[in-house]
């Protein structure tokens, strides 16, 4: 029989670990998995960073992306920007320190939410390439801080290295650093297409892109207006579970449940707080601090009886229809654009979003025209959390799902799979449900599937009209062309039978088919209304029913 191991033994090398030597041996964590989407994911991050400060600093971004080869699979990245920049007295947490930053304990709008994406770039180059991260830096304030970071494995602590400042009225941020284990790709999960997305999604951002062949792109500023200023919102009532309520009394200043109810919670009115108090059998004059677990659960249950107006749109600002239709008609040059704006809604947890979707057909939309190692037209789905793109993880992403949810056929797309069709689609929150820390695919949520179902559905409409239209413009131009065809023939059957003259007769029927047919395009507003119903009857669902009820 084999000697028993005591606990104090098995317990001997009982350690904690700290953040950064976890992310170490598990970097699929933070996205670095396969040596083309490392890369990518090196650019997604260091780019949200650079569009994410110079919006919240209300300037327009220009920023420079450099990727240049030093050997196989060894790239040196370079991002430039005309933002802020950071203060000398933060820049080492910054990056160099994992889950720091101003965007976690926050609700509100913005690309980032984990601190975790230029300190991990930091962090894949080190453990790559063994080397440190040059950073420059100035608030055009008159000096500028440069340095090279390095992260400590042990202590997850920053380390800057040749720190120097000196005067300058540069504004702005440089990060520089070489990776090792990637590869430059110009398919559609490279780099070059994450920024084109980009570009799609932020018509009001400057983007120079240099490859590492010494090519040179720049995705021009379609829009002059810098977004508005997302605002921190408050948790709505609406899917807030018992945990979340403690979470929130426990930080309450106020001195009472009700006051923090309608103190610290959207559209909680003293009005709703006296519905409240009628569904719960305790006093809500009670301190929050002393909110227990069975009360929360009672206040929960009583928000699901209330109805609430929706959440406040301030904190969520959407692209906008104008935008995106000028964004993707100077990326795509489409016959045909429909974009279409949800109104904004909640998921699990009281957090507010808004799904914006467009569907562009014809021209260049379609993933042919997104690289030139494809060869067939592909429908392009592109996906967007907070405008940042999301090239990987497609197939577990609830945005991918919502596409293949609907019977394109009943649309007039047989072949939805090699159509001409570029299917944008951005989801707008103060908190993304990720699947992961890679940020590449959305959680299925009930809720957030079923808004972007609506929107494909109702965007979907408008395609169904123009590609019957087009069908029967294309049939009346082909039954016109046959009689065309036919007009000399018979203009000279015609002239030997009446004895008129042929050219004559010819002018006559070229004005018989010309009124009978006219400018080629279908004037019966018959049919049109017809495609209304049909598509009405499929898929008329009204604004607040789930998918159960469709």
């Amino acid at each position: 029989m084999p000697e028993q191991i005591s606990g104090e033994k098995l317990f001997e090398e009982f350690k904690t670990v700290q953040l950064s030597e976890f992310f170490r041996k598990n970097r699929q964590y933070l996205g670095y998995v396969g040596k083309i989407k490392s890369l990518t994911t090196v650019i997604h991050e260091l780019l949200s960073n650079s569009l994410d400060a110079c919006e919240e600093a209300k300037i327009s971004p220009s920023i420079k992306i450099t990727i240049s080869e030093l050997g196989t699979e060894h790239y040196k990245v370079r991002v430039e920007d005309n933002g802020p920049g950071i203060p000398e007295q933060h820049l080492e947490k910054v990056f160099g320190q994992l889950l720091t930053g101003t965007k976690f304990h926050r609700n509100i709008q913005l690309r980032g939410q984990q601190g975790l994406g230029v300190s991990g770039c930091v962090l894949f180059s080190q453990m790559t390439t063994g080397k440190s991260t040059y950073i420059k830096s100035g608030t055009g304030k008159g000096k500028i801080v440069e340095a090279r970071v390095e992260i400590d494995i042990k202590t997850n602590s920053p380390n800057l290295i040749d720190k120097k400042v000196e005067n300058s009225i540069m504004r702005g941020t440089v990060v520089e650093a070489e990776f090792k284990g990637v590869q430059y790709t110009k398919g559609i999960r490279g780099p070059f297409e994450y920024i084109r997305w980009t570009a799609a999604a932020n018509p009001h951002a400057e983007i120079m892109f240099k490859d590492p062949e010494g090519s040179e792109m720049l995705f021009e500023r379609v829009i002059d207006k810098v977004p508005k200023v997302p605002k921190e919102v408050k948790p709505h009532p609406s899917g807030l579970e018992a945990h979340d309520i403690l979470d929130l009394a426990l930080k309450s200043k106020s001195r009472a449940i009700s006051s923090f109810l309608s103190s610290d919670l959207a559209r909680v009115s003293s009005d709703k707080v006296s519905e409240i108090q009628a569904l719960v059998d305790f006093d809500l004059a009670k301190s929050p601090k002393r909110l227990e677990w069975p009360e929360a659960e009672q206040i929960v249950k009583s928000f699901k009886k209330i109805k609430f107006m929706a959440p406040p749109t301030d904190g969520l600002i959407p692209i906008g229809k104008d935008q995106i239709e000028k964004a993707l008609n100077n990326l795509l040059s489409p016959d045909f654009i429909e974009v279409i704006s949800r109104k904004p809604t909640t998921y699990k947890g009281g957090i507010p979003f808004i799904v914006e979707i467009a569907i562009a057909y014809g021209g260049n939309s379609g993933r042919a025209a997104a690289s030139k190692e494809i060869n067939e037209r592909k429908v392009e789905i592109m996906r967007f959390a907070n405008r940042s793109p999301l090239l990987f993880d497609a197939g577990g992403c609830a945005l991918t799902k919502a596409v293949n949810s609907i019977d394109w056929r009943r649309y007039k797309l047989k072949d939805m799979e090699n159509s001409p069709v570029s299917l944008f689609i951005n989801l707008i929150s103060t908190h993304v449900p990720y699947t992961s820390a890679g940020k590449q695919a959305v959680a299925g949520e009930e809720e957030i599937l079923n808004e972007i179902r609506m929107a494909l559905m109702r965007a979907s409409r408008s395609l169904q009209l123009f590609l019957s239209g087009r069908r029967k413009a294309s049939e009346i131009a082909e039954r016109k062309k046959m009689y065309e065809r036919y007009i000399p023939e018979t203009a000279k059957a015609l002239a030997k039978l009446t004895g008129k003259k042929e050219d004559e007769i010819e002018e006559m029927l070229k004005a018989l088919v010309l009124e009978r047919f006219g400018d080629d395009k279908p004037d019966d507003d018959e049919e049109e209304e017809e495609l209304e119903e049909e598509s009405a009857a499929y898929d008329e669902i009204p604004e607040d029913v789930s998918e159960e009820d469709e």
